[in-house]
């Protein structure tokens, strides 16, 4: 299974997000926001709204995993799963 190629660039992406949150109040909810600015780049509003999520994510103002944990658990995970496989006999 390959890997979906990115079609927008980070600076696409963050500049989307920025006008997001800048332009919310704008707007009669968030959801508006997403669908004006998504249509105006040229992606979904589903996806635009991702974006949001995880910038919220990444700068603390929303709960979750941010990516660079997430990938040092994945990477802990792995190294934990190969060593358990080398140690049984």
């Amino acid at each position: 299974m390959s890997k979906p190629t990115n079609k927008f660039s980070p600076e696409v992406r963050s500049r989307a997000v920025r006008l997001v949150l800048d332009h919310e109040k704008d707007h009669p909810s968030r959801w508006a926001a997403v669908m004006s600015i998504a249509a105006k780049i040229g992606c979904s509003g589903q996806t635009l709204n991702e974006w949001v999520k995880k910038a919220e994510i990444e700068a603390g103002t929303r709960a979750g995993v941010p990516s660079d944990v997430a990938e040092r658990l994945k990477a802990l995970e792995r190294e934990n799963r190969e060593l358990r496989q080398a140690n049984d006999p």
